[in-house]
């Protein structure tokens, strides 16, 4: 038990204070994360939407991911870090106080391209901001503590949204504005004058990673890691049912509630805080990261399935602990990948690449998933989910070796 503890605590030491406080900031904006796990069923129920409406409109949040994710990684190698992260949580605070007033399919779905993508410009330029701040023997669990500070905000924020939701849906918006104000108000206050007095840190100066002296690549030419990016996608593809059929599956055929579907995805959130530092420091020194993404992406694949088990809430739970272990042994471990392909130049370009990689996925999992569910029924939904994952672990286990 000791040895346990100690190794426990020990997953969490050698990390910068810079990557701390990059950590908070980022608690603060997942702890408003109302929006995006209710959207669904906010709009079945609140703009009375079909569902083959809210894939559309979920299709274009996608698309908003996309571009925000291109152009985030864009402007990040150009501007630096510092400057992308803090205009996205600007922007997209008064963005999320108007979407409520945006109630037609045409007119919400706009809205949520525009709010999408100035969202997800942060996220390649929070990627670069994290690898900077570790040292290379500590890159893939520096990404886990940021990882940790988004699940821990999404064990929160879900919760209180639900709560919200049963007063108004209008609150969530509300919710979400407020975490990324006081978001972008932390980090300008933590890194202003980091970035002032030492500006080189945060405009993707060299950071000391295996591909420090590899020749410099242009992603989209890296016939390797495009391979690997598809993957990514396809992935994310089975992944973000998460959020986009998963909360109406809920709904519609294990009856729950906002508060209970709030406090179920907070769930999977906690497993995460308590659990990833952990098992990511004993992957690291016991798996490969090829035999970790694979193992990953198969403890996911048997979770899909298990989605097809009727046994009440409680088996919902162990279902999410066993998707938990999966997201665990996957996501951290392709940010590694990612940038250790990356040299000093092309770290904002490569992880602008792989952001791209998820929000391509944003596009066609929400109208893939709901016309599935429209036309076969959830059962054909989680079962070809399950096979898809078992066939992409594959994929990851002969794309690895030429990485």
């Amino acid at each position: 038990m000791k040895k346990l503890l100690s190794i426990y605590i020990g997953s969490f030491k050698g990390l910068s204070r810079s990557a701390w406080l990059l950590a908070i900031v980022m608690l603060i904006n997942r702890m408003g994360s109302m929006v995006i796990p209710f959207l669904g069923i906010y709009m079945t129920q609140a703009l009375n939407f079909n569902i083959k409406q809210v894939g559309l409109v979920l299709m274009c949040f996608g698309f908003g991911s996309v571009c925000g994710s291109h152009v985030g990684g864009w402007l990040t190698d150009r501007f630096g870090s510092f400057k992308v992260q803090l205009l996205s949580l600007t922007l997209a605070a008064p963005l999320f106080l108007i979407t409520p007033y945006f109630r037609t399919v045409e007119s919400l779905g706009i809205m949520i391209f525009i709010l999408s993508a100035v969202f997800d410009a942060f996220r390649p330029a929070n990627s670069v901001s994290v690898a900077s701040y570790a040292k290379p023997e500590n890159i893939t669990r520096a990404f886990s503590l940021n990882r940790l500070a988004v699940n821990l905000g999404f064990s929160i924020g879900p919760a209180v949204g639900g709560f919200l939701a049963g007063i108004s849906f209008n609150w969530i918006f509300y919710g979400n504005a407020m975490a990324a104000a006081v978001a972008a108000v932390v980090f300008f206050l933590f890194f202003y004058k980091k970035e002032k007095n030492n500006l080189k840190t945060l405009k993707t100066a060299p950071i000391t990673t295996t591909s420090q002296h590899k020749k410099e690549r242009n992603p989209y030419k890296d016939s390797p890691f495009i391979i690997f990016n598809i993957l990514c996608c396809i992935f994310s593809l089975c992944f973000f049912q998460l959020i986009s059929t998963l909360p109406i599956f809920y709904r519609e055929v294990h009856h729950l509630n906002e508060h209970e579907i709030g406090f179920l995805m907070g769930w999977s959130g906690l497993i995460i805080v308590l659990l990833e530092m952990f098992i990511v420091h004993i992957a690291e020194n016991k798996l490969t990261i090829t035999k970790t993404l694979v193992i990953g992406t198969l403890f996911c694949s048997i979770s899909y399935a298990m989605f097809n088990i009727h046994a009440g809430v409680f088996m919902l739970y162990v279902t999410f602990f066993v998707f938990g272990i999966g997201e665990m042994l996957t996501l951290p471990f392709m940010a590694t990948v990612t940038i250790n392909r990356s040299t000093a130049k092309t770290q904002g370009a490569y992880m602008g690449f792989n952001s791209l990689a998820f929000s391509a996925a944003n596009i066609f999992s929400p109208l893939l998933g709901t016309n599935i569910v429209g036309s076969f029924g959830f059962t054909t939904l989680w079962w070809a989910t399950s096979a898809v994952l078992a066939c992409t672990a594959v994929g990851f286990y002969f794309v690895l070796k030429r990485l």
